[in-house]
């Protein structure tokens, strides 16, 4: 490891007199140039940047002119050479840095505002490999590095918000401040590292590697929250990984700030939702769902879901899989809802919701696909666990039918329906029903595991369930079978086991 050079003190605040800018998005790229131009900063560009800015009427030069090296490889060499690099690792008040800079005609450069080729873009839209390859950028992470590096004598900027930041102390007082630079620094390293992050995934899957050697996450700040799970707890939300409906990407129209337990309660009742195809209704509390019901349209489906349990729905989530209309709005707000999420509202329940200044509204523009693939993370001690999204899909004719008594087709309709439910729930739904009087008789029962012994069985027969399904495989399915048939019930095996713990 090199040890630490005897550099002088960095400055507080350096005058910017030369800026290099190389931006893949130009949004308020040209009004930023003229600002520091009218300032009196010399401009260097490259490409495409570099014509953006200069039809803008405004002087830049290009990066040839100071290398004295063409663009050349197809873009893929132009920034990467000497006296760019110098230019931004130079200690300026360190003698040797100094001289060198002088001996090889090297200036400093001490604003870069560099965005990076749209590679996570390139791959969320369906790129094939060339094209996402060659949205790899290589010298833009490079400057980035290097300019944070030296972030006690240079500036660097990765996305317009640093820009403003940079061009608000400009403006103010002529130079950049070193507690600024030292902020700009820590956020470009952030995104490089998520930049590569997301370079390393993508090369994982095309290499089919289920466990890498290295596994790199990262994510970009959507808020910081009041606490987390408990008040004494600090919490964030943060987006990341593939696109997906969802909280993450929604829309707020209206309420308070969502808190860490209402992001998570809300991603565990949409995720669930976007399980049934007709209209259905989840409500969720405390993680787990305390109604899940389908109907003819949403009202019918959340006054069914509302049913199942009625006290636990208060101050819960509510989910919905089709366009928000007034009525379901309407029934929705008789019961304290802390939040509503939707594909879509339309205008009249949004209206309706409106008169409930505290709920929160969420619409997302689409469903999250139940069956596509995804990275589920959890952390421990240490490290964390990633296992793939159970994307599990039991269809009538991957059931085993094990005992005696067929089920009927309506009893096979209830037993999917419950095990879909299944995946999502942690608590005993029979001990549930009873609180509140329900009749059971009829019913179906749903196991996420086999049944160990056939307690489990006795105990759903008994509470009146006449069908069951569990994905089998204990030592003791031949007692379980048994015990089923004993009771009249019928019971099917799905083979796959859908634990959530």
């Amino acid at each position: 490891m090199p040890a630490a050079p005897d550099y002088p003190a960095s400055p507080d605040k350096v005058v910017i007199r030369r800026a290099l800018l190389s931006v893949s998005d130009k949004t308020g790229l040209v009004e930023a140039a003229k600002v520091l131009a009218d300032l009196g900063v010399e401009l260097v560009s490259t490409g495409g940047t570099r014509a953006a800015i200069a039809a803008a009427g405004l002087p830049v030069k290009d990066v040839s002119e100071l290398t004295g090296f063409p663009e050349m490889m197809d873009g893929r060499v132009k920034t990467l050479h000497p006296i760019v690099h110098g230019g931004l690792l130079g200690v300026r008040d360190a003698a040797d840095h100094a001289k060198a800079m002088t001996d090889h005609g090297i200036g400093g450069i001490d604003l870069l505002y560099v965005n990076l080729y749209p590679f996570e873009a390139t791959v969320a839209a369906g790129g094939d490999y060339a094209t996402c390859v060659e949205n790899i950028d290589i010298g833009g992470p490079a400057m980035i590095r290097s300019a944070a590096k030296n972030h006690g004598y240079v500036a660097v900027c990765t996305d317009p918000a640093d820009m403003a930041d940079v061009l608000a102390q400009l403006k103010d007082g002529g130079a950049t401040t070193l507690d600024l630079r030292k902020a700009l620094a820590a956020r470009a390293y952030a995104r490089t590292a998520a930049y590569d992050a997301a370079i390393s995934t993508w090369f994982a899957g095309q290499l089919g590697q289920i466990a890498p050697a290295r596994k790199a996450i990262a994510g970009t700040l959507i808020q910081t929250m009041r606490y987390g799970e408990n008040p004494h707890q600090t919490a964030a939300f943060y987006a990341g990984g593939p696109a997906r409906p969802g909280v993450a990407s929604a829309r707020q129209l209206q309420g308070k700030e969502l808190s860490y337990n209402n992001i998570a309660d809300t991603d565990a009742a949409f995720e669930l939702v976007a399980e049934f195809s007709e209209p259905a209704c989840v409500i969720v509390k405390h993680a787990n769902p305390c109604g899940v019901a389908t109907g003819g349209d949403l009202l019918s489906a959340y006054q069914r879901a509302l049913e199942c349990d009625p006290v636990s729905a208060f101050g819960g989530i509510v989910a919905v899989n089709r366009r928000l209309d007034r009525k379901a709005a309407e029934a929705i707000c008789e019961t304290f809802t802390e939040v509503v999420i939707a594909p879509e509202a339309d205008d009249d329940a949004v209206a309706v919701f409106e008169a409930k200044k505290n709920l929160r509204l969420l619409v997302t523009g689409a469903l999250p696909d139940p069956r596509a693939p995804g990275e589920v993370f959890r952390s421990v001690a240490g490290g964390f666990l990633v296992q793939s999204r159970d994307a599990s899909l039991i269809l009538p004719g991957d059931l085993k039918i094990v005992t005696k008594r067929a089920p009927t087709p309506a009893e096979i309709t209830d037993m999917l329906f419950a095990f879909t439910i299944a995946k999502h729930v942690k608590r005993i739904a029979a001990m549930r029903a009873g609180d509140f009087g329900l009749d059971l008789k009829g019913s179906a029962c749903a196991s996420e595991a086999f049944f160990p012994f056939a307690d489990g069985l006795i105990q759903a027969a008994e509470a009146g369930a006449t069908a069951v399904i569990q994905p089998g495989g204990s030592i003791r399915d031949a007692e379980v079978i048994a015990a089923a048939d004993e009771r009249g019930v019928a019971m099917a095996f799905t083979g796959v086991r859908v634990f959530r713990h």
